[in-house]
């Protein structure tokens, strides 16, 4: 039975609050190692062995990606596992010829879509305050922040992929129009990148290509 004048709301805010300072103290950050199989020393992969990718691992992989914070939690990302020969076949006929191959020899390649319709949900997303007139009639921001987040989604499903120890290699190579024709007639979702995953060949890798340093692109003020 609920104490008299207990507030669940804040409760539960609270108890966010300490979820967040326990993960502090068991984890303050990663390990160089870890930072180094997530993004420093990882590579985009162009082929692969025929190890499989499990119906289990795609959904944990989900479940990593979609912790990743997106913009008043509108989490507008779609994502479909192209992995069957038909779906690939489908898949084929938007990519430019030398990513058909690639996309033939992962076991699984992921098209990191957007729902237009994405901000209709967000009295389940962010039940706790209406934000659904900002979009209904504002075309372009909803837009633009279904593109923008979906992207940033598709970034945490490629770290989130390499955490778990799987390699991945995003193309952009392809006719978003057939993709959406062959996928998302239906839905009416919007295709924003692929990605290919699974575990790579790694004798198709060439050299490490360069980056700029700090002082080239940034700046403190």
């Amino acid at each position: 039975m609920m104490d008299e004048g207990s507030n669940p709301m804040e409760d539960i805010r609270l108890a966010a609050q300490d979820a967040v300072r326990s993960l502090r103290e068991r984890k303050p950050q990663l390990d160089d190692a870890s930072i180094d199989v997530i993004l420093r020393d990882a590579r985009s992969h162009y082929d692969w062995t025929d190890k499989p990718v499990s119906d289990d691992m795609l959904r944990t992989l989900y479940d990593i990606t979609i912790a990743g914070p997106t913009s008043m939690n509108t989490c507008p990302a779609r994502f479909v596992f192209v992995r069957s020969d038909a779906a690939k076949d489908r898949l084929a006929k938007s990519l430019k010829a030398k990513n058909i191959d690639k996309m033939r020899a992962a076991p699984v390649t992921a098209i990191i879509a957007w729902d237009p319709l994405y901000w209709q949900r967000l009295d389940f997303l962010f039940p706790h305050e209406d934000r659904k007139p900002l979009f209904a009639d504002n075309e372009a921001y909803a837009h633009d922040t279904a593109y923008r987040n979906s992207t940033l989604q598709g970034a945490y499903f490629m770290i989130g992929a390499r955490a778990m120890g799987l390699d991945v290699g995003a193309m952009s190579g392809f006719s978003n129009e057939i993709v959406d024709q062959e996928f998302f007639a239906q839905s009416g979702w919007k295709s924003n990148f692929l990605c290919n995953l699974g575990y790579a060949d790694e004798t198709a890798l060439f050299q490490r290509l360069p980056r700029f340093e700090f002082d080239d692109i940034c700046s403190v003020i």
